[in-house]
């Protein structure tokens, strides 16, 4: 499968293939204790600063705020599991107990993160605070000031790295007609910078599959109904059927198949979330690893070589989008498929 993705890609132009490699899918991360002390003493940064000037404009009907955060109610669940129960996906070895936590309701667009950028955030001039972006209940979680280096210089070289393909990047240097796509091409630190600047953080693994999963309703596909359905077509998200792309409607593939961030509603989550499936993969919290066989609130936190992300892209095919299935790459990684979306306190 791998090798075909690989043909595929360098195709339609893809860097090189310079795509992050994709792992075999199953597996999982190890747990790192969790702690009901906050990550950092810092009083907790302004919410939703990346739609302070932006008009309500994003969903289904371009009426909601593009900062639309529901709230995913505490549960247990099994991780990367779904009822299909076929291939990787059949294991219920791995539960998970997850508190309340709210969860984005849309991908961050090129909007929000322009916000974030003339703001000077996210660069070396102007990284995170020490601590900020923590996950309340998992201590040493927050932005390590050893990461600094990792960012650019200077919102100038920030600018000219998430332009990193110029057939696929949605980042525009003045605002048109991508300010609803998702943005791409960012790595995992400035995933975590814009999260933490946000008031928000980067969703633990265990929290995003939670959500994609429906919880104990352990969906196949987020919108999966009944959950062990494996009904996927265009108006559920985007992704390539193993032909060609199909989010804009229109054959091959194109800027274009990055939609609108909640254009389409039938692939909403239990929960309220747009795009948990399809349209750009989505940085998490942690380090790549097994999992543990148990899981209470908790993330990877131990440093590896790669990080966990989730939730397929335009350019993959519908396995790719099933709930359970995880891949990683390095936090310095930046690529047209992989995105953010950002979770916060309940």
């Amino acid at each position: 499968m791998r090798e075909c993705f690989y043909e595929l890609a360098c195709v339609v132009g893809f860097s090189g293939c310079g795509y992050p490699p994709l792992p075999e899918l199953g597996g999982g991360v190890s747990d790192a204790p969790t702690s009901d002390a906050p990550s950092s003493d810092a009083a907790p940064p302004p919410q939703f600063l990346s739609c302070a000037a932006l008009p309500a404009t994003c969903g289904a009907n371009g009426s909601d705020s593009c900062c639309s955060s529901p709230e995913v109610p505490s549960g247990s669940y099994d991780r990367s599991y779904d009822l299909a129960g076929d291939g990787d996906f059949g294991s219920t070895s791995f539960p998970a107990t997850v508190s309340n936590f709210r969860l984005d309701k849309y991908e961050v667009t090129v909007g929000r993160f322009r916000a974030f950028v003339n703001a000077g955030q996210g660069t070396q001039a102007s990284p995170p605070i020490p601590g900020e972006g923590g996950h309340r209940k998992i201590a040493g979680s927050g932005w390590d000031a050893g990461w600094n280096p990792s960012l650019a210089k200077d919102a100038t070289a920030l600018v000219a790295a998430v332009k990193c393909n110029a057939m696929y990047q949605t980042w525009t240097d003045t605002p048109a007609t991508n300010e609803h796509r998702p943005m791409n091409c960012i790595t995992w630190y400035e995933a975590m910078a814009f999260c933490a600047w946000d008031g928000g953080y980067l969703p633990t693994e265990v929290e995003w599959n939670y959500a994609a999963a429906g919880g104990d309703q352990q969906r196949a596909y987020p919108w999966s109904s009944p959950a062990s359905s494996l009904t996927i077509d265009s108006t559920h998200a985007s992704y390539n059927d193993g032909m060609t792309c199909i989010g804009d409607g229109t054959a091959g593939c194109a800027l274009t198949d990055l939609v609108a961030v909640g254009s389409k509603p039938a692939g909403d989550g239990r929960w309220g979330q747009s795009d948990l499936a399809g349209n750009v993969f989505e940085w998490t919290l942690d380090w790549y690893a097994a999992y543990a066989a148990m899981c209470m609130d908790c993330a990877n936190v131990a440093p590896a070589s790669s990080r966990v992300y989730r939730g397929g892209g335009f350019f993959l095919t519908a396995l790719f989008l099933r709930s359970g299935n995880r891949n990683d790459a390095m936090p310095t990684d930046r690529n047209v498929v992989i995105g953010v979306r950002c979770a916060r306190t309940p």
